[in-house]
Formats: C-alpha cells, structure tokens, sequence
C-alpha cells in the first residue's frame, strides 16, 4: 500500500511539472520579445484541432447498429451545437449537453 508520505511527493512533483508546463510559454516568449509565427499559427489553430479530436473521441464507441442506435448521442450533440450557436457560450453548451446526455441514458432510454 502506498503512504502518505509517497503520495505527497507524487502530487509535489506533478504540480511542479504541471506550473512549468504552464509558465514556460511566457518565460520562452516574454511581453516584449516578438513570437515566432509559427507560434502565433498554432496558438490559432490547436484549439480548433483538439475540439474536433474530443468529438471524434467521443463519438467513436457509438454503435448504430444496437439499442439505443445513437440516439442519445445524436440529440446531445444537437443540442449543443444549437446551443452554442444560440448562446455562443461554451460552458452553457457542454455543461448542458452533458446533463441532457447523461438524463437520457439513465432514465429515457434504459
């Protein structure tokens, strides 16, 4: 069994890593030092890129072939894109289609 002790040390260690994972962008491109454009790219295009790979993510265990045939899923992801067109709040919109998800599949479609 691991101890206190060790467990400690482990989240000293990853929350070490985790700040300089987050700091680093700002000691390697400061305020006044101009950023390379292949940063200023990616800073534009990655968090386009991980919110297609979440969505391909989520959708890739649905069977269409089987109860509930996706129907769930399907109505999840309508409702948050209506809603993010709607609203344009992310938060609202996945928070939301989390509780509709996850309200269809413990008591609609048992």
């Amino acid at each position: 069994m691991i101890d206190v002790k060790h467990s400690l040390i482990l989240v000293a260690v990853m929350a070490v890593v985790i700040a300089f994972l987050r700091f680093s962008p700002f000691i390697a491109f400061p305020e006044g030092r101009k950023r390379p454009k292949v940063i200023t790219y990616l800073g534009s295009v990655l968090p386009y890129a991980v919110i297609g790979m979440l969505v391909v993510y989520c959708f890739k265990g649905v069977s269409v072939l089987r109860y509930p045939w996706g129907i769930p899923e399907l109505l999840a992801a309508l409702l948050v894109l209506g809603l993010h067109v709607w609203r344009r709040n992310t938060l609202i919109s996945v928070f939301s289609g989390v509780a509709f998800y996850m309200v269809l599949v413990q008591l609609v479609f048992v």
